[in-house]
């Protein structure tokens, strides 16, 4: 059973001939009340602040949770975008490492070409070359050794010439 402060102050004791002092037993009954009241306040008061302490406990554990899912949450954002990042990165320099390769590969095929172009030019110069100086002995050996057969009818356009001028 829980006793008051009320029920302290309400306590009555019986008299008897040889007993307690019933002005010191009074007078002690009101400074136990007095110290048991403010017992039970002050109890109240602990319960209260108990109270508002687990309310306040149960608030930050709640914040600390979504706290937590949030960090987690943002540092698996966090990962998704280095992961994907470095994909795109390694998509990016693939793509012009291929670039690169297939200009290398168009430049050794133009060179190629030039210096196949090179090549036939050369073979046609040499051609044109032999041809001409072939063309130039013959033309020389023409020259050289003359048709009597070509003299003489030189010979005879000379004189026509001459006699028309004389006419």
């Amino acid at each position: 059973m829980s006793v008051t402060k009320i029920d302290l102050l309400n306590k009555r004791f019986s008299k008897s001939m040889i007993g307690y002092s019933r002005a010191e037993v009074d007078q002690f009954m009101l400074e136990v009340a007095e110290t048991v009241g403010e017992l039970v306040d002050a109890g109240k008061d602990m319960r209260k602040k108990i109270k508002r302490m687990d309310a306040m406990l149960q608030e930050y554990r709640q914040r600390d949770e979504a706290l937590r899912d949030t960090l987690m949450n943002t540092q698996k954002v966090v990962d998704d975008i280095k992961t994907s990042a470095h994909r795109e990165a390694k998509l990016i320099r693939d793509e012009a490492e291929s670039k690169a390769e297939e200009t290398i590969r168009k430049g050794h095929e133009r060179l190629a070409s030039v210096y196949e172009d090179i090549e036939s030019l050369k073979r046609q110069r040499t051609q044109f070359e032999a041809q001409l100086k072939s063309l130039l002995d013959a033309h020389l050996r023409m020259l050289e050794h003359s048709d009597p057969e070509v003299d003489r009818i030189e010979e005879l356009e000379s004189k026509l010439t001459f006699l028309k001028k004389a006419e």
